[in-house]
Order: structure tokens, then C-alpha cells, then sequence
């Protein structure tokens, strides 16, 4: 029985980069150029070439280049964070949909990996340690987080979404927390509003203690001194906005406005608030910070600091691909083109 070979190729074998070669009258690197997206080939040459690899069939054979090249051709999505967290904020999502947007342009896997626990931890570490990712994408990362070290030391490139601190080496993607949470403070200010309290996010998140930082600075810009009761910590979550509004309306009943560090936060604070019979914004204004869906479907709507998270995301894929293609010491780089930070808006809405 005769084998069916693939067309215009070897009978019973693959077409080959050299046939695709003499098929379009060129050479093998200029094959291999068009077939990785080179832009170093002119637009006749590049036709030709996709005319021949049409007409063949021709499949580029990933996995060998891949091996050829040291690479896997896969990225992880990192999220040190319970899963239960991951599919109760929106953030991740959002940041989800903006990595896989950008990266359906390549030919990249996308991985994504939870590590909320010290098991999945170090599960994590010896997948890692095998070297079966190009590179990382972390998300939410604590300040005590042991990951980012220990990419530097497998050496895998990893891009962060939000410094650690200040002296943040590994290259980031984050959003003007300060800024946005200045945004906030002053909006309410000039509502009339002042008793502005605030709700902080997980203060080992170096973006809740920016949002804090601009809090802060927002009051005293306006001449307002910081009444620390005003300040109560929270951890992202509606049940610790809840807790944290109840312990402030106790601490101080006088309130008349609250920035919540985060839109999942500020729906537990609104539930605080109705049951102590208070009316939004009538009595407490309230603003959130992401922007996300909850802020739209809340009652009221809630005015929250808009951060640009899908398109954080698709610049985390942007610079770690950089960074998988520029694979020397970070020491040697500089980091200005490494750490990138994007603008915030705030949507105002009936919450304030």
C-alpha cells in the first residue's frame, strides 16, 4: 500500500527547510528567517517563501528548534496566592485576559501555577529547578515572597506585576498607586468630605503601602492632618472590608468618607455601612480602587481609581519576552526600560 507523503515533499516524510529553500529559489536561513518572523526580508522574498511552504505543507518542527535553541517555549503564570483568591477578585482575571491577549501572537504556552501554601511552593521550585519554562510571570507578590530570589538564582528570566519596594531589581509592570490613590483623596476633598477614611490593602503589597503613601499625601496636600484611626488595615477581601468599616464607624462615628484599597474591599465596607444605617454617598461617600466589574454593579455605582490591568498584562508578556531574548545579568542592564509604571484614572460614579 502506498504511503501518502505530505505534497510536493519526500514520499512518506515531512517537507523539509531545504526543499522550502530550493521550492522558492532561496537559501536555508532565509527560510528559517521567514518562518520565525524576521523582519530582515524583503516582501518579495517573504511571498515566495510562504508561496513554497504552502505548496508543500511545510510544518516547522517547534519542539526541535526549541531544543536546538535551549528553550521550552513556555511561560508561567506564577500566582503565590489560594485559588479561592484568584477567582474572587477581578484583578486576576483582568491580568489574565491581558497576558493571553498578548501572548496568542507567539508561539508560546502559557502555564498558569498557583502557589498559596509552602507544598505548592515547593512543588513550584522543583519544576522550576528542571528548567521547563523560558520564564515567570508573577503576580502578587508579598514582600517576604521567597520566589523572586529564587528565579535569580535558576537564572530564569521573571518579570513581577509590582515592585517589591523601592529597591526593586527584578524588572515590574505596575500601575501609579500612589498617584491614583492621591486621585482618590483629593476627589473626596472636594466633595466637602472631611473625615476621609481609609482601608488598606495587605501592607507586605508594596502597591497598598503606595496607595496608603498617597492617602496620606493627599491630606496633608490639602492641609489636613493624618488621624491615624482613621487608618484601619484590610487585605483585599469583602469580608476584610467588612471588618475593617465596622472596627472604623466604631473608632470614629463621625466619618463621612472612606477610600477603600481595592473594589472587593469597599463592597464589604457598603455592606458595613447599611447595616449601621448609613446612606451612600449621603452620609459616607466611598470610593474603590480598580475599576473593576463589582465597581459597575454596585448600588450605588462606585466611583473607583481606574488601573490599567489588562494592559499591564500585556506589557509583562512585552518585557519578559525582552528579557528572554536579552538573557545577560540584570546588573548589566539598565533599569530604566525594565521597570514600567502606568497611569491611573478615576471613574466617577453616585458612590461619592
Amino acid at each position: 500500500m502506498a504511503s501518502h507523503g505530505a505534497r510536493g515533499g519526500r514520499s512518506g516524510n515531512r517537507p523539509t527547510l531545504e526543499e522550502v529553500a530550493a521550492r522558492a529559489g532561496v537559501g536555508r536561513g532565509t527560510v528559517s528567517r521567514v518562518v520565525n518572523g524576521s523582519p530582515r526580508v524583503s516582501e518579495a522574498t517573504r511571498a515566495a517563501v510562504e508561496a513554497a511552504v504552502a505548496e508543500l505543507g511545510y510544518v516547522p518542527n517547534t519542539a526541535a528548534r526549541a531544543l536546538a535553541a535551549n528553550r521550552t517555549d513556555a511561560i508561567a503564570l506564577v500566582v503565590p496566592e489560594p485559588e479561592t483568591r484568584f477567582f474572587a477578585e477581578p484583578y486576576f482575571s483582568d491580568m489574565l485576559r491581558g497576558v493571553g491577549a498578548e501572548i496568542s501572537d507567539t508561539e508560546m504556552q502559557l502555564l498558569l501555577i498557583f502557589a498559596g501554601n509552602d507544598r505548592e511552593r515547593r512543588r513550584l521550585a522543583q519544576y522550576l529547578a528542571a528548567h521547563r519554562v523560558d520564564g515567570v510571570l508573577l503576580v502578587s507578590v508579598h514582600a517576604d515572597d521567597p520566589l523572586p530570589d529564587l528565579l535569580g538564582q535558576l537564572e530564569i528570566p521573571a518579570v513581577i506585576s509590582g515592585p517589591r519596594s523601592e529597591a526593586e531589581t527584578l524588572p515590574s509592570v505596575d500601575s501609579d498607586n500612589y498617584g491614583g490613590a492621591h486621585q482618590a483623596v483629593e476627589h473626596l476633598l472636594s466633595r466637602g468630605r472631611t473625615r476621609v477614611a481609609h482601608i488598606t490593602g495587605l501592607l507586605d503589597v508594596y502597591g497598598a503601602q503606595r496607595r496608603t503613601d498617597g492617602y496620606r499625601a493627599a491630606l496633608r496636600d490639602a492641609g489636613y492632618e493624618v488621624d491615624e484611626r482613621l487608618i484601619e488595615r484590610g487585605d483585599f477581601s469583602e469580608e476584610g472590608g467588612r471588618r475593617a468599616m465596622k472596627a472604623l464607624l466604631e473608632r470614629c462615628p463621625d466619618l463621612d468618607a472612606v477610600f477603600a484599597a481595592s473594589d472587593v474591599t469597599a463592597a464589604g465596607a457598603r455592606q458595613a455601612l447599611r447595616e449601621a444605617g448609613r446612606r451612600i454617598p449621603d452620609d459616607v461617600a466611598l470610593v474603590g480602587y480598580d475599576d473593576s466589574a463589582i465597581a459597575r454593579h454596585m448600588d450605588p455605582p462606585l466611583t473607583s481609581v481606574r488601573q490599567p490591568i489588562q494592559e499591564m498584562g500585556r506589557c509583562m508578556i512585552d518585557l519578559l519576552l525582552t528579557e528572554i531574548a536579552d538573557r545577560r545579568p540584570a546588573t548589566s542592564r539598565g533599569l530604566e526600560r525594565r521597570q514600567r509604571v502606568l497611569a491611573t484614572e478615576l471613574v466617577q460614579r453616585a458612590s461619592s
